[in-house]
């Protein structure tokens, strides 16, 4: 059977604090009735993602788009059609919103958002919506005075909110240490942190959640953590992201974009083969290798999640 295909523009619409999303119900006469959603519809024919948006918004929301960017694009297969979910990011936008359609809607905190059902190509969009754009990846430091006062000045003043402690030149007892007093430090400035490493670690530390060299990715056969941590890990090609997708990984880096100074070797992806990946990763993804802030908008538009850094964020 030819399934038919689907394309639906969706919004998450951002509470001007940034701390809520919009969501609406799904009607009893549709399909997954009663199922919590991101506002939005099908694109008509003649439609780019952002203009069908538009038109769905003002249609069922009755409210007009004045600020967005590209959040996620999810693949998902239905017993009876394909779907491409287009999803945007909606910064600023005029009027109240309301369900125009008889819809019920509600701002929910993005903490809460798990407390809802909703349909399951819409879950790779519940993490996007609760990351950040952008993630620090720490630089190698002996110096554990040293490493919290570079880690605090990201905190305060680049407004870090993602973390990943890599720290591959400590000893075992040595990076649990600096574990503990990374996770105290981004718990005072509401930062998440990962932790580079075995799973096992959240044993001694309980961090957000672990980050998987490649290495370690293609070793698992099944999710290694809890759903309620955060699974996240190293990719460089097409193997590698459908090994995080096979696992359950939340999010991945993909690397790298550019060439870069610790891997002067390695051939970049360059942005056309970056997009192409990005395209069917069916999660979040973090562009990596050689990137900086000004690079942020580009990454967003060909569908990354935001840039992971080490230099640009560690100074």
């Amino acid at each position: 059977m030819i399934k038919r295909r689907v394309h639906v523009a969706a919004a998450a619409i951002l509470s001007p604090d940034g701390g809520k999303v919009l969501i609406a119900r799904r009607p009893a006469n549709v399909d997954q009735a009663g199922l919590w959603e991101f506002p939005g519809g099908k694109l008509a024919p003649y439609e780019t993602g952002y203009q069908g948006l538009k038109r769905e918004l003002q249609e069922e929301l009755g409210v007009e788009i004045r600020r967005a960017q590209p959040l996620i694009r999810v693949h998902h297969e239905y017993p009876d059609k394909q779907l491409l979910l287009d999803v945007w990011q909606v910064y600023d936008f005029a009027g109240e919103p309301f369900g125009r359609e008889g819809q019920a809607v509600r701002w929910v905190r993005l903490g809460e958002l798990f407390h809802y059902s909703f349909p399951a190509a819409n879950l790779p969009v519940l993490q996007a919506v609760m990351l950040p754009t952008e993630y620090l990846i720490s630089a190698e430091e002996d110096d554990d005075a040293l490493f919290m006062t570079r880690l605090e000045r990201a905190l305060r003043e680049d407004d870090i909110r993602l973390v990943q402690l890599r720290a591959k030149t400590l000893s075992p007892d040595a990076y649990l240490h600096r574990a503990q007093q990374t996770l105290e430090l981004c718990r005072r400035y509401g930062a998440r942190l990962s932790l580079n490493g075995d799973p096992r670690l959240l044993e001694s530390v309980d961090a957000d959640g672990i980050h998987l060299t490649s290495d370690r990715l293609m070793q698992f056969e099944t999710r290694p953590l809890s759903q309620d941590k955060w699974l996240s890990a190293s990719t460089h090609d097409r193997v590698q992201l459908e090994q995080a997708k096979r696992i359950g990984c939340d999010f991945v880096t993909l690397s790298p974009l550019r060439t870069t100074l610790s891997h002067p070797d390695t051939a970049p992806l360059g942005w056309h083969d970056f997009q192409q990946l990005v395209e069917t990763a069916g999660m979040p993804v973090y562009a990596l290798g050689g990137m900086t802030r000004k690079d942020t908008n580009h990454a967003r538009g060909v569908g990354a999640q935001g840039i992971a850094s080490i230099r640009d964020f560690w100074k």
